[in-house]
Formats: structure tokens, sequence, C-alpha cells
């Protein structure tokens, strides 16, 4: 018999599927020269990381980094599970998919970090472009560009390891969605949800200063 659990909070999926539309939106927006679009989705993706990462050491049981980054041996043995004895469904990210989950949000990072130097040596630059020399923004220009290719990579290796353990009977989008999930047995240990309004004060004061400073000026260009 299947147990319905709650496992996601509303934070961390909505952190999830809005980080995919931005993803979508900042390829496209690169791809048609739409740059005051592009840093606008950009210091919004910045909004995202930074609340991701506060979340991931304050927030839910399952949106905590320590919840779900377990020791490579951990990680090892749960591949050679898969391999012996199939998929077990977990509660909350399994041990691979941790380090995903981590690589992801680091790629990231460093794309909009180094998003924050770039220059297209006609109109457009970053906010902290002036802080470097111009051989420098160049190269961080370059990284800006070549970043997004392993970003890409990451995101192709995790849709696929979704598919995979969907078709093996650990279903992982929908939970996503709705935020629970069926799972065989319960865990002994009780998970802990922090409240959705931490999560909305914090959200709501990194939305306000990367807002006000960086994405405010960019609208009114619009």
């Amino acid at each position: 018999m299947n147990n319905k659990v709650r496992v996601w909070d509303i934070p961390t999926r909505v952190f999830h599927w809005a980080m995919i539309g931005l993803l979508g939106g900042l390829w496209w927006s690169a791809d048609a020269g739409e740059l005051v679009w592009h840093q606008v989705m950009a210091y919004s993706m910045l909004v995202l990381i930074v609340f991701r990462i506060i979340w991931g050491i304050v927030g839910s049981d399952t949106a905590r980094f320590s919840h779900f980054i377990k020791h490579p041996k951990t990680v090892f043995q749960y591949i050679t599970n898969i391999k012996h004895h199939g998929v077990s469904p977990s509660i909350g990210h399994n041990p691979l998919g941790g380090y995903m989950v981590l690589a992801l949000i680091g790629i990231v990072a460093l794309q909009l970090s180094s998003g924050l130097f770039a220059t297209d040596d006609i109109f457009t630059e970053g906010p902290l472009y002036t802080y470097v020399s111009h051989e420098t923004a160049l190269w961080l220009t370059w990284l800006h560009k070549q970043t997004f290719n392993f970003i890409l990579l990451l995101a192709s290796i995790h849709v696929m390891a979704v598919l995979v353990h969907t078709l093996k009977g650990d279903k992982l989008i929908l939970p996503m969605i709705t935020g629970y999930k069926k799972v065989a047995e319960l865990s002994e240990a009780r998970l802990v949800f922090r409240s959705f309004f931490i999560a909305l004060l914090v959200f709501a004061v990194l939305a306000g200063v990367v807002g006000n400073y960086l994405i405010l000026p960019l609208v009114q260009m619009l």
C-alpha cells in the first residue's frame, strides 16, 4: 500500500519551475539580441539563486542541502543499487540527484557572476563592468557565453535522469507540482516544513534590493 506524504514545500516548487522558465527566457533573449530583457531576467534569476541558497540553509527539511548532499560513498552505493535492484524511491532528492541540484545551482551562479562583468562592446554592459579591466571583461564575457553550454548539458542529464526514474516507477514530476508523493514505506523521521511566510519575507527582501538597484533602471528603458 502506498502512502501519500508531503515532500516539497511551495518555495522549493516555485523555485524549480521559475528557474526552468527563466532559463528558457534567457536563452531566447540572448539568441534574439533582446539584451535589456536578458538582463531583467538574469537579475530575476539572481534573486532566485540567492533565495535558494538561503532556503537551502534555513528552509524546510527536503530543501536543505544537509538533507540531500550525501557522502560520495553513499552516492556510489546508490548507483550500485540501481544497477542491481533498480530505482528506490526517495523522500526528497536522492543521493545522486542532490549533487545534480548543487551542480546546477553552482553553474548558474557562475553564469550570473560572469554576466555582471560582461560587455558586448557596443551598448550593453554588466553593472560591474567598470570594476575590471577591459581585457578581463572580455574574458568574463567569453566565460559567460561558454558556461551556458554546460548549463544545457547538465539540464539535459537532469531531464534524462527524471525520465529514467519515472519509467522505473519513481515518479518525480508530479510531486514537484503538487508537493506530495506516494511512497511504499513511511520514514520514521517526520519532515519539518518552514512557514511559507518566512520564505516570502526572504524573497521580498532580495527582490526589493535587486529590483530597486538593477531591474528598475532597465524596466524604465523598455
